[in-house]
Formats: C-alpha cells, structure tokens, sequence
C-alpha cells in the first residue's frame, strides 16, 4: 500500500539529526517537501546531510543545539524561526545510552541519560511548544496554527532488559512526559505522540 503525505510550507526542526533515526526522519520529512532543520552538536555530520537533502530538491538548515544546555536549546529554535520560519513539525529525537548493570550506574552515568533523554527533550519540546502555543491562541504570526511534536522514545520504555535500566527509565518518563503534554496542549491543535522504536 502506498502512502504520501504533501508537507509543502511547513517547517520541520529535528534534534539528533546527524546520524541514524535523526538523519532519516529529516530525509523522510524533506522528501515530503518539509523544510527541515537539522540540529544536534556534530556539525560536519550535519553539513553532510543538508548537502544531501539539497542535493535531492529538498530545503535544509543547520543550527547547533547541545540538549543538555538551556540556553542553546532557546539559541537554536529562535535560529530556526528567524532563518526558516516557524516551527510545524518537532522531531525530539536525541538521546544517548550506556550499557551497564544498575549496580554499577554512576551519578555521571545517571545524569547525561536523564539530562539528554528526558530534561533535554522535555525543554526542546516546551521551547517549541510556547510558539506553537502562541501561534494558536493568535499571539504569534505564522501560517499554519497547531503543531506536530513527536518524542522518540523506545520499547524499552515499555518493557526495560538488563543492563540498560537508566536508559529504559528514561523512555518511561519520556512515554508519561508525551501523555501529559498532549492532554495539556490537544485543545490547541498540537499534537504530541511518541514512538517506540525497536
């Protein structure tokens, strides 16, 4: 069964872009003629891909975002909306991992899954869902009102396996963070689901 959707005019910012999931979501996007913006900390890799989204017709940006700080999150969306336009389509996909029984998880170890996984994706989501916010209640001009905010989670996030426990946590949190903000923001036109990967 074949399937298209026409994402001409919208806008389309995803974290973690560089590489894996990230880099095919932003192809999947553009090839549905989204402009994407690529954001994440590896800026060669990013290049690379604007220049093969390009390459193929579509419209890619770059902006550098580390998650884990605060002030780059709000740095890199308000780059985004000043050189692309507004943000439509959010794909929360950065993460990283570490393979390690729970026993032996250092507060380091804890604090750079939680700190990516769920802080991180929690402040992009809110920083890009106040526009989206805004933009609903005619606060904030933009063309299209309402939004898409997608949380890549994981299926360990439903059923956790050894040596992954911080990891599979923070998933967990994410699915229940994704729940509350569609119950919060649904009534605006933002929706929020999560995936689940593997």
């Amino acid at each position: 069964m074949a399937y298209s959707i026409d994402l001409s005019g919208r806008v389309a910012f995803i974290t973690g872009a560089s590489s894996g999931l990230g880099a095919q979501f932003a192809r999947t996007l553009s090839a549905a003629g989204a402009a994407v913006v690529l954001a994440g900390r590896r800026l060669d890799r990013l290049k690379e891909l604007r220049a093969e989204i390009d390459g193929a017709g579509g419209d890619a940006h770059v902006v550098e975002v580390d998650v884990t700080n605060h002030d780059s999150i709000k740095a890199a969306v308000a780059r985004a909306e000043t050189d692309v336009g507004s943000i439509d389509i959010l794909v929360n996909n950065s993460g990283v991992n570490t393979t390690q029984r729970l026993v032996d998880v250092t507060p380091r170890d804890y604090d750079l899954i939680l700190d990516t996984n769920l802080k991180g994706a929690f402040f992009v989501a809110q920083e890009v869902g106040k526009r989206m916010l805004a933009r609903s209640k005619g606060a904030a001009p933009g063309t299209f009102t309402g939004g898409r905010i997608v949380n890549v989670a994981s299926m360990l996030g439903l059923r956790p396996l050894p040596q992954v426990g911080i990891y599979a946590l923070s998933k967990a949190a994410l699915i229940h963070m994704t729940r509350s903000m569609a119950l919060e923001w649904g009534r605006f036109g933002i929706n929020v689901n999560a995936i689940c990967p593997g």
